[in-house]
């Protein structure tokens, strides 16, 4: 097997509009605006590449109107187009998943902020129980980041398809100290997520993927959003890839089971369901008002990949100052993907970027840039 970077922290057609859930491409010769014609051309620009990706959608949405930009192709095989109703792993925008359950039972009195790892995981390390459960979502626990460990990474290789429970995802990092006093700096950490499905799950006594349900997928009505434990991944889905010029692009979609990212990036979706997430998530639709000016409160801080333009942390959602206005939301990159999702603050105008390899500052620079300013073509085609 090469060797793939585990990043939790791991289409040729033209521009449409078409009501919201039902973005297809346009006819050929049809006209498109100079925005969409800027991102079609930018999509290209990256699928054609020498590292590029395969394929890349981009979804625009102004309020009912949608915007379905893709490039490239979502199986090398086949040659099929990605269209907004495929499959595909989220990586870290699972992160904002874990957000909106936790705040959902925060805004329902079931948590709170300030209930603290002793609380409610005493069974997890001492040196950790006074950090609160805001802290852990705005990754400033302090609690080192347990995917970045030789020991993880080793127990991972050796047993791709078979995950451990959620709260083994912890061991490697059981005995390293803090990073810093819990609340005093930024560092992103997909421990913090994983703790918090476990609180999630001990205040609920279900499961977190049932608290999912319960919380995010069923009142945001998304019927084609999962959290799978195993490898698998529904159907049609779009085929992630590991790009490593002169050698042949690899099919890496199902080289692990999604138990070992769990609540910090195991979730399964479409981009038009994570389209409707984000636009409900970041509106707040799911949480009360106190709730949602805590999460708004941001502070210095990075998503994992970076996002368009000046990032900063709030809790579990990342604000993105561009050149054409703010958005709110995650990035996400693992094997085979790469992911953006953000959305203004009412919910009304939003983008979603899918890329099926996993592209980042480390493993290419200008190609990450790129991408990054592929983000900012969406954002400023949302918000124009």
């Amino acid at each position: 097997m090469a060797a793939v970077v585990l990043g939790f922290a791991l289409l040729g057609v033209g521009c449409a509009l078409a009501p919201a859930g039902a973005a297809t491409p346009a006819a050929a010769g049809s006209a498109c605006h100079s925005t969409q014609c800027g991102l079609q051309e930018a999509a290209d620009s990256l699928v054609g590449s020498p590292s590029g990706p395969p394929g890349v959608i981009v979804v625009v949405q102004r309020g009912a109107a949608v915007t379905a930009v893709s490039a490239g192709v979502a199986d090398l095989v086949t040659r099929r187009a990605i269209t907004v109703d495929d499959e595909m792993r989220l990586a870290s925008v699972s992160k904002a998943f874990s957000g909106a359950a936790a705040l959902a039972l925060v805004s329902s009195g079931q948590l709170a902020l300030g209930d603290t790892i002793g609380m409610r995981l005493p069974h997890l390390p001492r040196r950790w129980w006074g950090v609160t459960l805001g802290e852990l979502l705005g990754h400033t626990s302090g609690i080192p980041d347990f995917s970045q460990q030789p020991s993880f990474i080793d127990e991972l290789l050796g047993s791709l398809l078979t995950p451990p429970p959620p709260v083994e995802l912890l061991d490697s990092v059981e005995c390293l100290p803090l990073l810093f006093p819990p609340g005093s700096s930024f560092a992103y950490s997909n421990s913090d997520n994983v703790i918090v499905g476990l609180m999630v799950e001990a205040v609920t006594g279900a499961s977190y993927p049932s608290v999912l349900q319960s919380q995010v997928f069923g009142p945001m009505g998304l019927a084609d959003t999962s959290l799978p434990t195993d490898e698998t991944i529904p159907s049609p889905f779009v085929h992630g890839y590991q790009i490593a010029p002169p050698g042949p692009a690899e099919d890496v979609s199902n080289l692990f089971a999604a138990g070992w990212t769990w609540a910090a990036g195991g979730v399964v979706s479409t981009p038009a369901d994570t389209t409707r997430f984000i636009r409900a998530y970041v509106a707040g639709r799911t949480i009360d008002p106190a709730t949602r000016r805590a999460q708004f409160h941001f502070v210095p801080g990075s998503s994992e990949p970076p996002g368009p333009g000046a990032n900063a942390a709030g809790l579990a959602i990342f604000r993105y100052t561009t050149r054409c206005g703010v958005v709110y939301g995650h990035t996400g990159n693992t094997a085979g993907y790469t992911q953006f999702a953000a959305s203004n603050s009412t919910g009304s105008r939003s983008v979603t970027v899918s890329v099926n390899s996993q592209i980042t500052p480390k493993t290419d620079g200008p190609l990450f840039q790129q991408l990054r300013d592929l983000y900012t073509l969406g954002v400023c085609a949302a918000l124009s």
